[in-house]
């Protein structure tokens, strides 16, 4: 896993140092702070590369460059296998207008999955993307690790083996139709991810298989399907951007999964059971519902699809849902939330750990340093006139008229639930005015 990482003049801010949880890892922060980018650096930890570097088709995951090309730029990172801790650095030479040469890395035996915002995946393991020895000679060599755009996710991917062009993965369409025809042990892992990531709810759908289908008579391709209580059977082609995100998360992990292991059993290696999950922007198209679960169905994520493996989490996420959704099992010795926010004169990203203590409500956590809103009403206007409003519950001489002009904006934007009214009439009473 990644315990440790340090930036040093890359990045949007000149340093930015953070510890990481052993079990899930919360980023938060206002866009444009660097959220995504300690995820893509990340991801460099592990694979020496960045996304874009390797898929040239990628629009997320770009080769860091220095803040200021005067100075060094270092990235300094420790991880930590069942063996041992390892301290390594890397740093940007401008000359070649790259970074370190992978061999100076040490390879953590792990698996890292990275799940973009766009919806593209990253896939590294240390059975097919580590160095390894080469003929006779004893040369190093390495094969690049798998960077999916969104639509190679579902239609596959290509690679280079012996100069040869060939398939470095089929796709989730191909694959998914062949694992449930031949009901194998990637069907059951499928069905069990999708029962995973699945929200748990009263009278609500679970996402559960269906057969192939056949879409139109010109598309020879047996398309996998998803049950519904509500529309019956339905292409996943068909299926909602919500739906198909889980679907695709769960089949990258099963691919990923699977094809480490028969690796593993090919090169006679022993596979590890360490895997660090990436997510950026984890509650990206999901359902209110769906994001109040899928938090604790990543953590759980490991045991369930992974046999037993242990998970690190590391996410970015936008949603007080999903803040909010961590409350029952929060644990401080696993786990941890981190927010960056504007700091110092002139204003630079800083990233802290925040203590996670409980809000109870998702408003509550609008509130909070996650986010930082004034006040968790959802529009500008009526957050305006409450503050106006509160300023004036603090002044003892303002005028009847001065409230009633207040209390005219209040009636316009708030509704008569909300709480803010009691205290409010209540004023509004004691000035002279009528509510």
């Amino acid at each position: 896993m990644l315990e440790y990482l340090k930036l040093e003049n890359v990045g949007p801010a000149p340093a930015m140092e953070v510890e990481f949880a052993p079990r899930v890892n919360l980023i938060t922060g206002d866009n444009g702070l660097g959220k995504s980018f300690l995820l893509d650096t990340a991801w460099w930890v592990f694979s020496a590369a960045w996304p874009a570097e390797v898929n040239p088709a990628m629009t997320t995951g770009l080769v860091a460059r220095p803040r200021d090309r005067s100075r060094s730029s270092i990235i300094r990172f420790r991880t930590h296998s069942a063996d041992e801790k390892v301290d390594s650095e890397g740093t940007y030479s401008r000359r070649d207008e790259a970074w370190t040469d992978r061999e100076s890395f040490s390879m953590t035996p792990c698996l890292v999955v990275y799940a973009h915002a766009d919806g593209s995946f990253s896939v590294w393991d240390v059975v097919r993307n580590g160095w390894m020895r080469k003929g006779n000679g004893g040369m190093l060599s390495s094969k690049p690790p798998y960077v999916f755009t969104e639509s190679e996710v579902w239609d596959g991917l290509k690679g280079v083996v012996d100069g040869r062009v060939v398939p470095a993965c089929n796709g989730l369409l191909r694959d998914w139709s062949s694992w449930i025809k031949a009901k194998d042990v990637q069907s059951k892992a499928m069905a069990q991810a999708l029962r995973t990531l699945s929200p748990d709810w009263e009278h609500g759908d679970r996402l559960e298989p269906g057969s192939p289908m056949r879409v139109t008579v010109d598309d020879a391709r047996d398309i996998p399907s998803i049950q519904t209580s509500h529309a019956g059977t339905v292409p996943i082609l068909h299926a909602s951007s919500g739906i198909r995100r889980v679907v695709a998360l769960a089949y990258v992990l099963t691919w990923a999964w699977s094809e480490y292991r028969i690796a593993a059993d090919l090169r006679g290696v022993e596979a590890v059971r360490q895997v660090t999950l990436l997510f950026d922007e984890v509650e990206s198209h999901l359902h209110p519902r769906w994001q109040r679960s899928i938090l604790k169905a990543l953590r759980d994520v490991g045991k369930e699809l992974l046999d037993g493996a242990e998970l690190q989490l590391i996410a970015s996420t936008h949603s007080p849902l999903v803040l909010a959704s961590a409350e029952p099992w929060f644990d401080p010795k696993q786990d941890a939330w981190f927010d960056l926010d504007l700091d110092g004169d002139p204003p630079e990203a800083k990233l802290s750990r925040r203590p996670y203590t409980p809000r109870g409500t998702p408003g509550a956590w609008l509130t909070s340093e996650a986010f930082d809103l004034a006040t968790e009403r959802g529009s500008i206007e009526a957050e305006r006139a409450i503050l106006r409003a509160r300023e004036l519950l603090k002044q003892s001489d303002a005028s009847v008229d001065e409230v009633m002009e207040v209390h005219k904006e209040l009636r316009r934007v708030l509704p008569d639930v909300d709480r803010f009214w009691v205290r409010w009439n209540a004023f509004v009473e004691d000035r002279g005015g009528t509510p």
